[in-house]
């Protein structure tokens, strides 16, 4: 056979079996939603200023694609253009919730600064926060083959040194066989991240770890989100409130901006 050129030879596409759907928009109770705005003003009444500051979206074990609650852990630095995420922080803050909660995502305010949407350092803190959610939630998402250019297929009884040499990868069975297909489980997992403003504007993205478990093969995405708020018929109640009061205050870590100082002054 001939082959005109090189574009003419295609790979085989690998199969997949899709088992589980991962969520495509951000589902969020409306306690939560209201939770964080209020967040926003208790730092601008509290700390008189306007500061960047993190916390965890909250969802039920049963149901991790939705936030019910805002968790607000202590926070090593507020700036009003920076707020940073240490891996420590997350998982101490994991151990204070019951059994019955998860973390499945993050959210972070930016004041009032100019920037709504993303910065190069929410990617930093993303990557941080993805890492230690999905490891904890994570399902079967697809069965995937695993195509293998040179496979060669061996009868334990049969087989020696020299074939063994034979084939990118060997399959020894005990008995013969003349086709064999590997399919790999593939787990995945997502993480939320919200950013939102003290003019009451907000962005979300939904990210993605999937990892297959022969091939440790590792695909990470991410994608700009739709949220859903859901009326859950709670609100915060006057004892909820001066409890948020208190985090806030005390949890919160403000550091007024300072300029870099210029050489030679």
């Amino acid at each position: 056979m001939r082959i005109k050129s090189l574009a003419g030879l295609h790979k085989r596409p690998s199969g997949e079996i899709p088992l589980a759907e991962l969520p495509t928009e951000i589902l969020m109770s409306t306690f939560a939603k209201a939770k964080a705005f209020t967040i926003n003003e208790l730092v601008r009444t509290i700390h008189e200023r306007s500061y960047e500051w993190y916390g965890f979206t909250l969802a039920r074990r049963e149901e991790p694609e939705v936030i019910v609650d805002i968790g607000l852990p202590v926070n090593d630095q507020n700036q009003e253009q920076y707020v940073s995420l240490a891996p420590e922080k997350i998982a101490a803050y994991r151990d204070s919730l019951p059994e019955t909660m998860i973390i499945n995502g993050w959210i972070h305010s930016h004041g009032d600064l100019a920037c709504q949407h993303f910065s190069g350092t929410d990617d930093a803190n993303q990557a941080t926060v993805l890492d230690y959610v999905t490891a904890l939630l994570r399902l079967p998402v697809a069965k995937v083959e695993i195509v293998i250019k040179d496979l060669a297929l061996l009868h334990h009884e049969a087989c020696g040194e020299e074939d063994l040499r034979r084939g990118s990868v060997s399959l020894v069975t005990d008995v013969p066989v003349t086709q064999a297909a590997l399919w790999e489980t593939e787990y995945g997992g997502f993480c939320y991240a919200i950013v939102i403003g003290d003019a009451g504007w907000h962005e979300q993205e939904i990210h993605y770890k999937k990892r297959g478990i022969l091939s440790g093969r590792t695909m990470v995405s991410q994608k700009t989100a739709s949220i859903r708020f859901l009326d859950d018929g709670r609100r915060l109640t006057s004892s909820e409130l001066a409890a948020l009061e208190e985090e806030v205050k005390t949890r919160l870590s403000p550091v007024p901006y300072i300029p870099p100082r210029l050489e030679g002054l």
